[in-house]
C-alpha cells in the first residue's frame, strides 16, 4: 500500500562533489569517538573507566535519568581517554580499537513471534535505543511511553548527502527484521517515505505504509513526512529512525551481535575522489578523507550534511547519526565589494545581484561564507517559499527567542526538529541562526513542560 506526496515549497541545492557511486572499505580507524553530546538532554553514568577492556556491545554508561537506556562500544579495544569539560561533564570518550572486533553475543531473537516487551528490553540491553528519536523536543526516545507511529524517511533530497538506495542495497532482510520489530511498539503505524522517481530497496517491505515523495528538499525530511501525514499535537509522541539505522537493529537482532556499521557518504568540492566508505560509528575522518584526497588545504571538514551537520577537524571523528562527511572551501577570505557587484556563482531566492535562477540547473562550488553579518530580523517572505510545513517560521523563530511557550505550542513546536529550519537559516538575509533558536526553543519547553 503506497500514498503519495508532493512537496511544492522547498529548495533543491545543487553543489558540484557528489559521492561517486563506489563503496570502500575505509582504513581501520586507530581510535573511536563517542560524544555524549550527540545525545541531546541524556547525562552519561560511567560503568567502566579509564584502560577497561570492551568487546562490541559491552556496555561504557547508561542514562543517569532512565538508567535502563544503555550505551555499548561500536568496537572491541581499550577505553584509553575520558575527556571532561566545565563542571567535570564528559564531553568525549576515546576508544583505542583492536585490529579486528570482537563481538559481546546478545543470542539471537525471533522477530516474528517476540512480544513487544521482549524487543524493548532486547534493543535497551544491546545499546540500540539511541538510535530511535522521538518528536516532540527531537531528543532520544522515552521507552515508557507509546508513540502514537513512527516514520521512517528513506528519501535523501539534501545537497551532497548520502543516497539511501544505494547504501541499503542488500539490507532488506535487516530492513524488514527492524520494522517489524518496531511495528509491535507503537499501536499505530509504521510509516516509510521513499522517492518517488526511484527503486527503494525499502518499497517491498512488510508491516509498514509506503508513501512515495517528490519535490524539492526538504521533501526528504521526516520532519516533512511527519507533517503531512500525522501531526504531534500536544500530548503526543511520535517516533522516529533512520534507514541505516534500522540496518544495524536488524542486523542485531537477527544475530545477537551488535555491529555498529556505517555506509558514508564523502561528498564535497574540496576532495579529489568523492565516494562512499564502509566504517564504524565514531571513527576518524581522517581515514576517509585522506584516503580520498583534498584539492586545497584550507577546507571545512563537517560530520553530517551541509546544512545541519557539524564541523570537525581533520583528526576529528564521525558523530553517532551521520552517514555523510562534507568537505567544502573554509571560506574565511575576504571578498572586496562582495555585496555591491553581479554575482552568477552564487545562490539566492532573491534577484537582487544574483543570477543564479538563469541557471537552474547549474552545479555550484559554495564556501562557508555567510556573505554578510548577523543583523535584526527582517520580514522578506523567503522563508515561506522553503518551507513545507503548516507552521509559519518566522513567527515560531521569534516565539522561540522570547520563550513565549503558549505562541510555541499554538504554532506548531511539538512537531519540529532543528533540521526542518535548515533551508530557511540557508536563504535568511538576516543571517539569524535558526536551528540554534529552534533547538533552544525545544529544550526551554521540555524544561517547563516536560
Amino acid at each position: 500500500m503506497s500514498k503519495d506526496i508532493r512537496i511544492t515549497k522547498g529548495l533543491d541545492i545543487r553543489l558540484v562533489g557528489e559521492s561517486e557511486k563506489a563503496l570502500t572499505n575505509a582504513p581501520r580507524s586507530r581510535t573511536f569517538s563517542i560524544k555524549p553530546s550527540d545525545f541531546h538532554l541524556i547525562t552519561p553514568k560511567m560503568v567502566v573507566k579509564e584502560g577497561a577492556k570492551l568487546q562490541a556491545g559491552d556496555e561504557i554508561w547508561f542514562s543517569k535519568t532512565q538508567e535502563n537506556i544503555r550505551f555499548v562500544s561500536p568496537v572491541s579495544g581499550t577505553l584509553t581517554e575520558i575527556k571532561r569539560g566545565a563542571k567535570r561533564v564528559i564531553t568525549d570518550l576515546v576508544i583505542t580499537a583492536d585490529s579486528q572486533d570482537a563481538y559481546r553475543d546478545f543470542g539471537k531473537l525471533d522477530v516474528a513471534s517476540a512480544k513487544a516487551e521482549t524487543i524493548k528490553n532486547r534493543l535497551l540491553e544491546g545499546g540500540c535505543w539511541f538510535f530511535i528519536k522521538q518528536r516532540p523536543y527531537d531528543v532520544v526516545a522515552n521507552p515508557n511511553l507509546s508513540p502514537k507511529a513512527i516514520f521512517i524517511s528513506a528519501f535523501a533530497s539534501g545537497p551532497l548527502v548520502a543516497d539511501y538506495n544505494f547504501t541499503l542495497q542488500g539490507k532488506e532482510t535487516q530492513l524488514q527484521a527492524a520494522v517489524t520489530a518496531l511495528s509491535k511498539l507503537t499501536k499505530g503505524k509504521v510509516h516509510v517515505g521513499i522517492g518517488a522517481e526511484t527503486i527503494s530497496p525499502m518499497s517491498n517491505l512488510k508491516d509498514v505504509i509506503i508513501h512515495k515523495i517528490s519535490g524539492p528538499h526538504p521533501a526528504g525530511n521526516v520532519g516533512t513526512l511527519i507533517n503531512k501525514i500525522d501531526p504531534v499535537n500536544k500530548g503526543e509522541t511520535v517516533w522516529t529512525i533512520t534507514p541505516q539505522d534500522l540496518v544495524i537493529i536488524g542486523d542485531f537482532l537477527l544475530t545477537g551481535k551488535y555491529n555498529a556499521e556505517r555506509i558514508v557518504a564523502l561528498s564535497g568540492s574540496s576532495l579529489k575522489s568523492p565516494k562512499y566508505y564502509k566504517t564504524k560509528i565514531g571513527a576518524e575522518v581522517s581515514t576517509m578523507v585522506y584516503d580520498s584526497g583534498l584539492n586545497e588545504e584550507n577546507v571545512r571538514v563537517i560530520s553530517g550534511g551541509i546544512l545541519s551537520g557539524k564541523k570537525v577537524e581533520k583528526d576529528g571523528h564521525l558523530g553517532f547519526y551521520d552517514n555523510t562527511i562534507s568537505v567544502i572551501p573554509e571560506g574565511d577570505d575576504y571578498e572586496f565589494f562582495g555585496w555591491t557587484k553581479p554575482e552568477f556563482n552564487k545562490i539566492s531566492l532573491t534577484r537582487a545581484l544574483t543570477f543564479s535562477w538563469l541557471t537552474p540547473k547549474k552545479k555550484f562550488t559554495l564556501n562557508t561564507n555567510t556573505n554578510g553579518e548577523h543583523r535584526a530580523f527582517v520580514q522578506t517572505g523567503l522563508y515561506e517559499q522553503v518551507f513545507p510545513l503548516d507552521i509559519y517560521p518566522l513567527q515560531i523563530l521569534k516565539a522561540c527567542m522570547v520563550e513565549d511557550l503558549d505562541a510555541m505550542e499554538q504554532l506548531g513546536m511539538y512537531e519540529v526538529a532543528p533540521e526542518d529550519f535548515a533551508l530557511t537559516e540557508f536563504v535568511c538575509i538576516s543571517k539569524q541562526p535558526h536551528q540554534d533558536i529552534i533547538r533552544q526553543g525545544l529544550d526551554v519547553m521540555y524544561k517547563e513542560i516536560g
